[in-house]
């Protein structure tokens, strides 16, 4: 299956929102580019899957638990996990190549009404939306699945055997949840081991299984990780968060030194490097320890397709920047302007970091018992 059809549509919205007595509402969010030259063929294909669902799901209204099906366009907010704009369009016509035609398209309306009007949304956007989808799911209380960067290859992804992907995020997520730290020990080609400590005290863990069955919930579909946000220092304790994490670009790795859940600075040879060292110098607040994510994809067999959507959900991971949509306390006002506000994964795979392996992930527990979880990349938790 390299599409959705009406009937997939339709089975996928009651398996990952299991019908509640007030749904009425289906909102389905899209990104318009606000400049032509940002524009993608992939991000053309994306409004066009995310007006077909639209169109699909209105002429099956009938045979669906919902009053209503929108398509919902508003002007992209350039970069992930940034705050929406004041106003969306529900769209009446036909969708825009351009955002300066979002007013002719349909009636603009305040984002705050919309979060009333809509108990269900899908956001197959160019950036992500999941930060503020998830502020505002707490705040209205509706229910949504993002999924930035989506495209057909992310079909299978939404077929594997979700009772066994919610059975492993679970577990994990309880496990993470009685954990103190995380040790970390990274192997990196042609250099000597680095390791990571991440603090988790006064944090609870996440589960993202796919599956939203409760009012004021958001998160990625497709999904299948836990993860939790390391401890920032805003307590009157200092973070324990410490350590060297390396991390790899195209064929070079940069050293990032952290101290008290900060990256303070980058080092290792070429201009990855010098440039992710001035980005902490201009923006500290992307060396935030963000997330720290354990996907497990991988195990159901599917392999990265280059999208953040579905390859941070494959294995262990990373994130800088923005974190209080986790939960944690970093947030846009962090930031040196709205256009630096970020959430970025970086992925431990070998598919995505070649020279980088994990070594081992070890669990520390508040009675000085440890668990070891991942050895020599693959989990060793699951029975």
């Amino acid at each position: 299956m390299t599409h959705l059809d009406a009937n997939n549509l339709a089975a996928l919205l009651r398996s990952v929102f299991p019908p509640l007595p007030d749904d009425r509402a289906v909102g389905i969010l899209v990104d318009i580019p606000r400049e032509g030259a940002a524009d993608t063929d992939a991000w053309r294909s994306r409004r066009k899957t995310a007006r077909d669902w639209a169109l699909d799901l209105q002429q099956g209204l009938a045979s669906l638990p919902y009053e209503n099906v929108s398509l919902i366009g508003y002007p992209d907010v350039g970069s992930n996990n940034a705050d929406f704009p004041s106003d969306a369009h529900l769209i009446s016509d036909a969708l825009p190549d351009r955002a300066s035609g979002l007013p002719a398209a349909g009636p603009g309306t305040p984002f705050a009404r919309i979060f009333q009007d809509f108990q269900i949304f899908l956001a197959p956007t160019e950036y992500s939306s999941t930060a503020p989808l998830k502020n505002a799911a707490r705040r209205y209380g509706f229910r949504a699945a993002t999924m930035p960067g989506f495209s057909s290859a992310m079909i299978p992804a939404l077929r594997i055997d979700y009772d066994e992907v919610s059975r492993r995020v679970e577990r994990l997520k309880h496990a993470l949840d009685r954990a103190e730290e995380a040790d970390v020990l990274f192997g990196v080609e042609g250099e000597e081991d680095r390791r990571m400590v991440f603090d988790l005290r006064f944090r609870t863990a996440h589960s993202s299984s796919g599956r939203f069955p409760d009012r004021g919930t958001a998160g990625n579909l497709p999904s299948g990780e836990a993860y939790i946000v390391p401890y920032e220092g805003e307590k009157e304790v200092a973070s324990r968060t410490r350590g060297i994490l390396p991390v790899q670009e195209n064929n070079a790795v940069a050293f990032f030194t952290v101290r008290a859940n900060r990256a303070v600075e980058a080092s290792g040879v070429g201009t990855f490097a010098r440039r992710e060292n001035n980005r902490l110098l201009r923006d500290p607040a992307y060396g935030n320890m963000a997330e720290l994510g354990f996907g497990v994809l991988v195990d159901f067999g599917l392999r990265p397709i280059g999208r953040i959507l579905l390859d941070e959900k494959l294995g262990f991971h990373v994130a800088f920047g923005r974190s209080e949509h986790f939960g944690g306390h970093i947030g846009p006002a962090d930031f040196s302007s709205p256009e630096a506000v970020i959430h970025l994964d970086r992925i431990y795979i070998p598919d995505t970091q070649p020279l980088i392996s994990i070594k081992s992930i070890s669990l520390k527990f508040p009675d000085a018992h440890e668990t070891v979880i991942m050895k020599n990349g693959k989990y060793t938790l699951f029975g």
